[in-house]
């Protein structure tokens, strides 16, 4: 029984890995450290109702854990030590995308947002997740979830507007 339990788990979590991984970095800022701490979090909150959600929505379950736990982390004062803005001895990066440019600006710009406006914009429009679901997710009511995800994307236009080169 254990077994089964252990291989559903590990067949989900190697399957959504990644995009999981996407939605942490987007919720927390691009912070990757602070998105791998997140969901790990996540994924062992995860582990103990599997049982239950295994064959129902495991994805939405994570996924509101997600939101939670980032709006969670976001009041905290202090998270602890902070890496450095820049190592010392970096490679020459070589040509880089259009894309790749263009998803830096926005990461960026996504960073510079309120943790409840960035949440609502990712959820509700890189997850294209309905108002009602961006509001449970957030614990909130439906207008205050489209409050914050209208702000937000007004916001992410301005930032945008006014930075003519790429961040980061």
């Amino acid at each position: 029984m254990e077994q089964d339990r252990a291989k559903g788990f590990d067949a989900f979590v190697a399957a959504r890995w990644s995009a999981l991984f996407h939605l942490a970095r987007l919720l927390v800022g691009g912070d990757r450290h602070r998105a791998e701490d997140l969901l790990q979090e996540a994924l062992v909150k995860l582990w103990f109702v599997w049982p239950k959600i295994a064959e129902e929505a495991p994805e939405a379950y994570i996924r509101k854990v997600l939101a939670r736990a980032a709006a969670r982390s976001a009041r905290r004062r202090w998270w602890g030590e902070r890496p450095a803005e820049q190592l010392p001895d970096l490679a020459e990066v070589g040509d880089l995308s259009a894309s790749v440019v263009e998803r830096s600006r926005l990461g960026a710009a996504l960073a510079r947002l309120p943790p409840r406006q960035r949440a609502a914009v990712v959820l509700r429009y890189y997850l294209d997740l309905p108002e009602g679901q961006v509001a449970e997710m957030l614990g909130c009511p439906v207008g205050t979830a489209r409050s914050h995800a209208s702000r937000g994307v007004a916001r992410l236009r301005r930032i945008l507007a006014d930075v003519t080169e790429p961040v980061g």
